[in-house]
């Protein structure tokens, strides 16, 4: 009897234990499962692309003849399953190009690709005529949108079912992808073919600045009355065409934008490729909207060099400790001034902008002597108006100038206001 006694009691406190040890096994696996989610969140803020985010648009596609507006940024990263060693299956991210991903994609048909300014590789030279050509890889047709034409044809559109546009825009009025979108959606709405924008983020979207385009100024260096800079996607300027009746007639696209996840407008995003030849990395995007009005001056800024829109300067300005020679190079056959020594000034390290920064435009026109013309024959339809110029030669200060875009930005800001996706 005592015997059993003792067995009973060590039966107990055996079962007991156990009970201790499965619920502490149970809170173990609540804690990690609370870690596991809390990571998974954390890395859930990276921005993606609307490329990238293919549960969204991959269903629309299937059965479809599809063309592709398309170039070198062109690229999302997937998640693959692949066999690591014998038996054992690890996920890995790998980039693809979208033309290469949906071509090989089973049930969706690509049958041409559209290529902007630079061409589908990104190399030619800003403003130069890129002729079609055929993609090594796949095959399929590239035509030309920089070409003979900057708009796809009624012949181009036939047996075509949906386009999808994925260009890396970098949110400057003169910056040409936007007018290429202008375009594309005016063939697709004519043409009765609907078109997919996946969205991608504007590394020059935290801000609004810059004189709004006159109408009778526009070209395809700026066709809508916006600021230099607009502070949209390229998702939300499509909706922005559409909404505002800018197409030809007034007609409408029938547009879906694949928007991007874990962004907003003053999210910081580097461009992971250069968008085009002369913007090679964060501090030429962002100087940019300052430095392109040199585009239509008869000064250097970078052009020909490795630091593309991170400097500027000219053989005639006085000597000073800073000095280039602009060389051939790619994306620049002819730079400005090329073989000859420039003076200027090197802005690599200049604080990150937040507004247009005049200085540097008011201080290469105060060093050009007065033999040398400074201004070009683009500078208007760069400016967007013939005021800026004057203002410069009548020695306006900036912020003379500034307060006279004012009225103009505040009435785009109420327009933009409509059509932003992302705060």
């Amino acid at each position: 009897m005592i015997l059993f006694k003792l067995r009973k009691s060590t039966y107990l406190f055996l079962f007991l234990l156990m009970n201790f040890q499965l619920i502490s096994c149970s809170k173990k696996v609540q804690n990690s499962k609370i870690k596991t989610s809390s990571l998974e969140v954390e890395k859930d803020t990276v921005i993606k692309t609307g490329a990238a985010q293919t549960h969204l648009y991959l269903n629309l596609l299937k059965g479809k003849n599809i063309a592709i507006v398309a170039n070198q940024t062109s690229v999302l990263s997937v998640l693959q399953r692949a066999e690591v060693a014998p038996n054992v299956m690890r996920s890995k991210k790998v980039t693809h190009h979208l033309v290469d991903y949906l071509h090989n994609y089973s049930g969706i048909t690509v049958k041409k690709v559209f290529s902007p300014e630079h061409g589908f590789r990104g190399k030619e030279d800003a403003a130069a005529n890129v002729a079609d050509d055929v993609d090594i890889k796949t095959g399929l047709p590239i035509l030309s949108l920089h070409g003979k034409s900057k708009k796809p044809s009624a012949k181009q559109l036939e047996n075509i079912d949906l386009v999808i546009f994925d260009i890396q825009d970098v949110g400057v009025r003169f910056y040409t992808y936007i007018s290429t979108l202008h375009f594309v959606m005016e063939a697709c709405a004519e043409n009765g073919v609907p078109l997919i924008v996946l969205d991608r983020p504007n590394p020059n979207g935290h801000y609004i600045d810059g004189p709004v385009l006159e109408p009778k100024h526009a070209s395809f260096v700026g066709k809508h009355p916006v600021p230099v800079v607009y502070g949209m996607t390229i998702g939300e300027y499509g909706q922005m065409i559409n909404g505002e009746k800018w197409l030809k007639n007034g007609i409408d696209c029938d547009l879906k934008v694949i928007p991007l996840k874990n962004y907003t407008h003053n999210s910081r995003y580097s461009l992971p490729i250069k968008p085009s030849p002369n913007l090679p990395n964060d501090k030429s995007i962002n100087l940019y909207p300052s430095l392109g009005f040199f585009e239509g001056t008869t000064i250097n800024a970078g052009r020909g060099t490795e630091f593309q829109f991170q400097r500027y300067g000219a053989p005639f300005f006085e000597k000073t400790d800073f000095s280039y020679m602009p060389k051939a190079n790619e994306g620049a056959k002819y730079p400005k001034h090329k073989n000859k020594l420039c003076y200027g000034v090197d802005l690599r390290k200049t604080k990150h902008l937040d507004k247009i920064d005049l200085s540097f435009l008011m201080d290469a026109y105060q060093k050009t002597p007065k033999i040398e013309k400074f201004f070009g024959a683009t500078f208007t339809i760069h400016a967007g108006n013939t005021k800026l110029q004057q203002q410069l030669e009548q020695g306006l200060s900036e912020n003379e100038i500034r307060k006279t875009w004012e009225k103009g930005l505040n009435k785009f800001k109420i327009v933009r206001e409509k059509y932003l996706i992302y705060k």
